[in-house]
């Protein structure tokens, strides 16, 4: 899927501009009780990971607003943090939180490292069993007045959005894989995805947000261990076949939303171009007052990437830019508290699509 670069090239695919209306419209009526199911990878994990494996993060994460550690992968806020409080629900638990969470608004089954490879810890599989466990317990639970307090109702108009793929195309890429050979795994990663979004819908789902994945060969990490001499570099200094990658797995991405629109009936998919969001942040890093776009704030080794194997963010070889620096990046994987704000941003700009207003 070829794109546009320079320009603000941000859009959402949607099934009808009517069905947008009623999907966002409900979701943020404020005076409703919006309801909200993420499944995903460490970049909308808000602490699965630290609470399911007892993996501590510890400082500089969470230097930014919560002023402590949090389990999430940045100086703060993610952009699904950024997301719940434009929706005005509840910062998300996540569904492996045993200490004092609250699913009020929903649950983040979203962990650190998560793919749809079955082979990782939590799969994408494995958290679309969690969500159906959830809702199992809850009706259980919903008679005695216990659990979630989460009905019928709340679970048909939830919201159950989809932020995963981009370790399955690093997973291959570390492996040595060819592009060739890389881009021969994608349509198993869309297969797998399409399952997760076929159990949700047969489970009563009906809102499905899928976001695809960012440009992987602008991650300082990705710059720093696997560039080589002879590697094509964009014009922005990212590695070309880690983002070619990415768009054919977008493209893909898409083709199957469309599909899946047509199949799944009275069913709403929004496919969200997270990888024009992020890519502007780096092709036009000024224009957001960004400081060297492909370098970590969190590392060690100093320009160009500042990004170092087995020295990274927390380790105490490791130091985090001085607190009031612009960095897209905060560990080379991670975005910071800044450019996720960003994030959430367009995602819910009304100005988001060109020609039409979502609100």
């Amino acid at each position: 899927m070829e794109m546009n670069m320079p320009a603000l090239h941000l859009f959402l695919r949607l099934h009808t501009f009517a069905q947008v209306l009623l999907l966002f419209f409900s979701f943020i009526a404020a005076e409703s009780r919006c309801i909200l199911f993420n499944f995903g990878d460490s970049n909308s994990d808000t602490g699965g990971f630290s609470a399911g494996l007892g993996f501590y993060l510890g400082p500089p994460s969470g230097r930014l607003f919560f002023h402590r550690t949090t389990g999430r992968f940045s100086d703060g806020r993610l952009y699904i943090d950024f997301l719940c409080e434009g929706l005005k629900i509840n910062y998300m638990s996540p569904y492996l939180e045993s200490s004092a969470p609250n699913f009020t608004h929903g649950v983040n089954f979203a962990v650190t490292g998560g793919a749809t490879d079955p082979t990782v810890t939590f799969p994408l599989s494995t958290q679309v069993l969690q969500f159906l466990h959830f809702k199992n317990r809850t009706r259980e639970l919903w008679p005695q007045g216990a659990g979630s307090l989460i009905d019928e109702n709340g679970f048909k108009e939830a919201v159950y959005s989809f932020d995963i793929g981009q370790n399955d195309i690093s997973i291959a890429f570390t492996a040595n894989l060819s592009y060739t050979q890389v881009i021969e795994r994608i349509p198993s990663i869309l297969s797998r995805i399409k399952d997760a979004l076929k159990t949700i819908y047969e489970n009563g789902g009906t809102k499905l947000w899928v976001y695809n994945t960012g440009p992987l060969g602008c991650l300082p990490q990705t710059l720093a261990l696997r560039k080589q001499n002879d590697s094509k570099i964009d014009e922005n200094g990212c590695l070309a076949d880690y983002n070619d990658a990415a768009k054919v797995f977008n493209a893909g991405l898409l083709s199957l939303c469309d599909q899946l629109n047509s199949e799944f009936k009275n069913a709403t998919i929004v496919y969200t171009d997270l990888f024009a969001i992020k890519y502007d942040l780096i092709a036009n890093h000024t224009q957001y007052g960004f400081e060297r776009p492909l370098m970590a704030c969190c590392g060690r080794g100093g320009p160009p990437y500042n990004y170092v194997n087995r020295m990274t963010c927390g380790q105490p070889t490791a130091s985090p830019c001085p607190l009031g620096s612009r960095y897209v990046s905060w560990d080379g994987v991670h975005h910071t508290e800044a450019a996720n704000q960003l994030i959430a941003a367009k995602i819910l700009s009304c100005k988001i699509l060109k020609t039409r207003r979502l609100c």
